[in-house]
This record gives C-alpha cells, structure tokens and sequence, in this order.
C-alpha cells in the first residue's frame, strides 16, 4: 500500500518506541511478560486496558514492536500535536465516525504494522468491562490477529512529587497475552512467529460486529484475570 500524504509511517512510530523506552524504563521499573506472543512481522492489534495516562507510552516503551496508538484527539493540542504525529500516533475524534483516523488505521494494518487500541475508548477502571465497536471493526475488516495486553500496577499508589503518576521507580507489570482471531477462524498458530498480512472476510454486519465484540471481550476479560493472577495485582 502506498503511504497516503499525513499518515503514520514506521519510522515515525520507532523513534516513539525509542524515546518510550528510554522514559518508560528511566523513570519506572517495567515487568514485561510474554512479549514473545506478539507476532514478530505482520498486522497485529494490541489490546490494552487503560486505567492511567502511562498506559499508553508504558506500552510503546515495552512492546516488541513500534506501535502506532489511536489516541483521543484531545491530547492533540499545541506541541503535543506536531509531536504526536511525528512519531507515528493518530488522532481520533471519539464523537463521530472520524474517516480520517479510520484509514490511518486501516493503513498501518494493510502496510503490517502494529496498531494499538483501548477498546473501552476512554480511561476509566481498566477492566474491559465496557467494549467499543471499534476493535471489532478493525480486527474483522483488516483480518489480523489481536493481543490483549494487561498493564498492571499503574494506579495502585500516587507518586509524592507528581501525585498524578505512579510513585518513580516503581514497578509497572505488562502481560502480552496470546494472539486471537476476532471472529474464531483458524489460524494456524494462535502464539504467534510469523504473522500474515491482511485477509479480513470483509463480512462488516452489526451481527458480525457484535458477535467478535463479544468474543474479544470474553479474551480480553479472561487475559486480564489470568494477568492478575499471576502478578497477584489488582
């Protein structure tokens, strides 16, 4: 797929993981669990509940793999705007069916990037309680596999110089689940390796939204349980 005039590129979203990593891992203690089930090539999804503002840059600083994350298009705004773009990020209005931020989407997913997601649109208890419409869309349209992700320990207690971010030096965990296929196809291999390009069945009914919608909640729920359970965090 060419590269369309304004849309992400993977060079953009390296430098994001670069400069992720290094104040991911400078100012936190990163635990990072079963980053090996994240397919090393081709269009993946990563799923990650969000519960705090670190989630999503804890996430580019820990993943295997640049990360191109759907971001509300409120964070865009002064020089968050230009910076956010230039490393690979795409703004979305969350009022309305934003066409734009759609084919940007669909764009890093054709051209086998790694698009990043918060299912619940919004943060609140991070517990995948309440999906949008949107990952199914995208998983269902584009036919690539979908990790769910678990990042732990983001609001267990409030840092004492900037009460709004976990305590500095404290340990974050990040559980990368097995890859899953929104509407249960057979995919050879659900832990991942080799990936694949694109292939959606191109089937986009409310009944097939709402059926994957249901599945990946029941993935996602579960990942998020079993995380909990094996890093005895909330």
């Amino acid at each position: 797929m060419t590269q369309a005039t304004g849309s992400p590129t993977l060079r953009g979203a390296a430098v994001g993981r670069g400069i992720g990593i290094g104040l991911m891992y400078g100012l936190w203690k990163p635990r990072v669990l079963g980053a090996w089930r994240v397919p090393a090539s081709g269009p993946v999804i990563l799923a990650v509940n969000h519960s705090h503002n670190i989630d999503g840059p804890m996430l580019m600083g820990t993943a295997p793999r640049p990360v191109h994350f759907l971001i509300k298009k409120e964070a865009f705004v002064g020089p968050l705007d230009p910076f956010l773009r230039g490393i690979g990020q795409l703004k979305v209005d969350r009022t309305t069916a934003d066409r734009t931020a759609i084919t940007h989407a669909l764009g890093v997913l054709e051209n086998g990037g790694v698009l990043g997601i918060f299912p619940e649109g919004t943060r609140g208890e991070g517990d995948f309680a309440s999906l949008r419409a949107g990952l199914a869309y995208f998983a269902v349209r584009s036919g690539a596999p979908i990790v769910p992700v678990a990042v732990l320990g983001s609001t267990e207690r409030r840092g004492r110089l900037i009460s709004a971010l976990p305590p500095l030096r404290s340990r974050v965990d990040v559980v990368f689940g097995d890859a899953f296929d929104a509407q249960d196809r057979a995919r050879g291999s659900d832990k991942g390796g080799g990936g694949r390009r694109g292939g959606g069945s191109g089937l986009r009914t409310r009944k097939v939204l709402d059926e994957a919608t249901v599945r990946i909640q029941g993935r996602l729920t579960a990942h998020l349980d079993e995380a909990r359970r094996f890093t005895g965090r909330r």
